[in-house]
Protein backbone atom coordinates (compact mmCIF):
# COMPACT_ATOMS: atom_id res chain seq x y z
CA UNK A 1 0.00 0.00 0.00
CA UNK A 2 1.48 3.21 -1.06
CA UNK A 3 1.36 6.18 1.48
CA UNK A 4 0.31 8.65 -1.41
CA UNK A 5 -2.58 6.59 -3.07
CA UNK A 6 -5.74 8.03 -2.64
CA UNK A 7 -8.26 5.53 -2.81
CA UNK A 8 -8.30 3.10 0.24
CA UNK A 9 -9.67 0.02 2.05
CA UNK A 10 -11.91 0.64 4.38
CA UNK A 11 -9.76 0.09 7.44
CA UNK A 12 -7.64 2.93 5.66
CA UNK A 13 -10.59 5.16 5.44
CA UNK A 14 -11.51 4.95 9.17
CA UNK A 15 -8.05 5.07 10.59
CA UNK A 16 -7.88 8.84 9.07
CA UNK A 17 -10.96 9.83 10.93
CA UNK A 18 -10.00 8.18 14.05
CA UNK A 19 -5.96 9.69 13.55
CA UNK A 20 -7.54 12.89 13.30
CA UNK A 21 -9.94 12.66 16.23
CA UNK A 22 -7.35 11.28 18.10
CA UNK A 23 -5.20 15.12 17.46
CA UNK A 24 -8.11 17.05 17.89
CA UNK A 25 -8.43 15.20 21.54
CA UNK A 26 -4.78 14.94 22.64
CA UNK A 27 -4.52 19.02 21.43
CA UNK A 28 -7.41 20.44 23.27
CA UNK A 29 -6.31 18.26 26.03
CA UNK A 30 -2.97 19.73 25.78
CA UNK A 31 -4.24 23.29 25.82
CA UNK A 32 -6.72 22.29 28.78
CA UNK A 33 -3.87 20.99 30.71
CA UNK A 34 -0.53 22.67 30.20
CA UNK A 35 -2.05 26.10 28.72
CA UNK A 36 -1.92 28.93 30.76
CA UNK A 37 -5.11 29.58 32.62
CA UNK A 38 -4.89 32.86 32.40
CA UNK A 39 -5.08 32.87 28.88
CA UNK A 40 -8.08 30.47 28.32
CA UNK A 41 -10.07 33.18 26.73
CA UNK A 42 -6.96 34.23 24.01
CA UNK A 43 -6.85 30.61 23.41
CA UNK A 44 -10.04 29.95 22.83
CA UNK A 45 -10.68 32.98 20.05
CA UNK A 46 -7.66 31.75 18.27
CA UNK A 47 -8.78 27.88 18.04
CA UNK A 48 -12.41 29.95 17.25
CA UNK A 49 -10.42 32.23 14.06
CA UNK A 50 -8.63 29.02 13.37
CA UNK A 51 -12.30 26.95 13.13
CA UNK A 52 -13.37 29.93 11.11
CA UNK A 53 -10.33 29.94 8.58
CA UNK A 54 -10.87 26.77 8.03
CA UNK A 55 -13.64 27.30 5.79
CA UNK A 56 -11.82 29.63 3.79
CA UNK A 57 -9.14 27.15 3.38
CA UNK A 58 -11.33 24.43 2.26
CA UNK A 59 -13.12 26.49 -0.19
CA UNK A 60 -9.76 27.69 -1.48
CA UNK A 61 -8.00 24.40 -1.54
CA UNK A 62 -11.18 22.71 -3.64
CA UNK A 63 -11.71 25.32 -6.11
CA UNK A 64 -7.84 26.10 -6.48
CA UNK A 65 -6.20 23.28 -5.98
CA UNK A 66 -8.60 20.15 -5.97
CA UNK A 67 -9.92 21.26 -9.31
CA UNK A 68 -6.86 23.40 -10.95
CA UNK A 69 -3.50 21.58 -10.03
CA UNK A 70 -1.99 18.50 -10.77
CA UNK A 71 -1.70 15.86 -9.38
CA UNK A 72 -4.29 17.09 -6.77
CA UNK A 73 -6.83 17.49 -10.11
CA UNK A 74 -5.93 14.50 -11.64
CA UNK A 75 -6.96 12.63 -7.85
CA UNK A 76 -10.05 14.58 -7.40
CA UNK A 77 -11.34 13.80 -11.00
CA UNK A 78 -11.19 10.55 -9.70
CA UNK A 79 -13.85 10.99 -7.04
CA UNK A 80 -16.15 13.16 -8.94
CA UNK A 81 -16.65 9.95 -11.77
CA UNK A 82 -16.63 7.57 -8.20
CA UNK A 83 -18.27 9.86 -5.55
CA UNK A 84 -19.24 6.70 -3.09
CA UNK A 85 -15.64 5.65 -3.04
CA UNK A 86 -13.43 5.39 0.05
CA UNK A 87 -10.79 8.28 -1.62
CA UNK A 88 -9.41 11.32 0.48
CA UNK A 89 -6.31 12.97 1.05
CA UNK A 90 -3.57 10.62 2.13
CA UNK A 91 -3.48 11.39 5.66
CA UNK A 92 0.15 11.59 5.74
CA UNK A 93 -0.09 14.50 3.25
CA UNK A 94 -2.87 16.31 4.90
CA UNK A 95 -1.32 16.46 8.09
CA UNK A 96 1.78 17.53 6.57
CA UNK A 97 0.58 19.89 5.46
CA UNK A 98 -1.31 21.63 8.24
CA UNK A 99 1.81 21.56 10.22
CA UNK A 100 4.08 23.15 7.35
CA UNK A 101 1.09 25.47 6.21
CA UNK A 102 -0.81 26.51 9.58
CA UNK A 103 0.98 25.34 12.56
CA UNK A 104 4.70 26.27 11.71
CA UNK A 105 3.50 30.24 10.41
CA UNK A 106 1.39 30.52 13.68
CA UNK A 107 4.45 29.44 15.40
CA UNK A 108 6.84 31.89 13.43
CA UNK A 109 4.27 34.85 13.70
CA UNK A 110 2.67 35.36 17.10
CA UNK A 111 6.43 33.58 18.63
CA UNK A 112 3.59 32.09 21.20
CA UNK A 113 3.16 28.02 21.14
CA UNK A 114 -0.22 28.15 22.94
CA UNK A 115 -1.54 30.43 19.93
CA UNK A 116 -0.06 28.64 17.76
CA UNK A 117 -1.45 25.23 19.07
CA UNK A 118 -4.94 26.79 19.17
CA UNK A 119 -5.29 28.04 15.55
CA UNK A 120 -4.28 24.98 14.60
CA UNK A 121 -6.42 22.98 16.93
CA UNK A 122 -9.28 25.04 15.66
CA UNK A 123 -8.26 24.05 11.79
CA UNK A 124 -8.41 20.34 12.20
CA UNK A 125 -11.49 20.44 14.12
CA UNK A 126 -12.64 22.13 10.65
CA UNK A 127 -11.17 19.45 8.87
CA UNK A 128 -12.39 16.77 11.07
CA UNK A 129 -15.78 18.35 10.86
CA UNK A 130 -14.84 18.82 6.82
CA UNK A 131 -14.22 15.21 6.30
CA UNK A 132 -17.26 13.41 8.40
CA UNK A 133 -19.45 16.30 6.60
CA UNK A 134 -17.99 15.11 2.98
CA UNK A 135 -18.64 11.64 3.88
CA UNK A 136 -21.93 11.97 5.18
CA UNK A 137 -22.86 13.87 2.01
CA UNK A 138 -21.40 10.54 -0.20
CA UNK A 139 -22.52 7.81 2.42
CA UNK A 140 -25.54 8.57 4.76
CA UNK A 141 -29.22 9.33 4.18
CA UNK A 142 -30.10 12.95 5.11
CA UNK A 143 -31.89 13.04 8.32
CA UNK A 144 -31.58 16.54 9.42
CA UNK A 145 -32.38 19.57 7.10
CA UNK A 146 -28.92 20.88 7.00
CA UNK A 147 -27.50 17.62 5.76
CA UNK A 148 -29.85 17.84 3.32
CA UNK A 149 -29.03 20.84 2.15
CA UNK A 150 -25.22 20.57 2.03
CA UNK A 151 -26.11 17.17 0.25
CA UNK A 152 -28.11 18.97 -2.78
CA UNK A 153 -25.45 21.94 -2.73
CA UNK A 154 -22.37 19.10 -3.35
CA UNK A 155 -24.39 17.26 -5.86
CA UNK A 156 -24.65 21.09 -7.59
CA UNK A 157 -21.14 20.57 -7.60
CA UNK A 158 -20.29 17.16 -8.57
CA UNK A 159 -23.07 17.79 -11.35
CA UNK A 160 -21.85 21.38 -12.65
CA UNK A 161 -22.45 21.86 -16.55
CA UNK A 162 -20.00 23.54 -17.51
CA UNK A 163 -17.48 25.94 -15.37
CA UNK A 164 -17.92 24.16 -11.65
CA UNK A 165 -19.08 25.64 -9.09
CA UNK A 166 -20.36 24.91 -5.23
CA UNK A 167 -16.83 24.65 -3.52
CA UNK A 168 -17.49 24.87 -0.39
CA UNK A 169 -18.55 21.36 1.18
CA UNK A 170 -19.39 22.85 5.15
CA UNK A 171 -20.24 25.70 4.15
CA UNK A 172 -21.43 27.83 0.99
CA UNK A 173 -20.15 31.58 2.48
CA UNK A 174 -17.55 31.51 0.28
CA UNK A 175 -19.32 30.14 -2.91
CA UNK A 176 -21.30 33.29 -2.06
CA UNK A 177 -18.44 35.83 -1.76
CA UNK A 178 -16.46 34.62 -4.67
CA UNK A 179 -19.47 33.63 -7.12
CA UNK A 180 -18.78 30.51 -7.84
CA UNK A 181 -22.55 29.64 -6.45
CA UNK A 182 -24.23 29.73 -9.46
CA UNK A 183 -28.17 29.07 -9.91
CA UNK A 184 -29.06 25.53 -11.29
CA UNK A 185 -31.67 23.03 -10.96
CA UNK A 186 -30.55 20.55 -7.91
CA UNK A 187 -29.50 17.63 -9.37
CA UNK A 188 -30.82 14.02 -7.86
CA UNK A 189 -28.51 12.96 -4.64
CA UNK A 190 -26.13 9.84 -4.39
CA UNK A 191 -28.32 6.62 -2.92
CA UNK A 192 -27.44 6.61 0.62
CA UNK A 193 -25.30 3.43 2.14
CA UNK A 194 -25.33 2.57 5.53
Amino acid sequence: MSLFTTEHSKTAYLVDFALYEAAVAVLTAFLLVAGPRGQRLEIAVFVGVGLVGWTLIEYVLHRFVMHGLQPFRRWHAKHHQQPTALIFTPTILSATLITILVFLPALALSGNLWRACALTLGVLIGYLFFSITHHAIHHWRADSSWLKHRKRWHALHHHAIGESGYFGVTSAFWDHVFGSARRQHAPPTWPARR
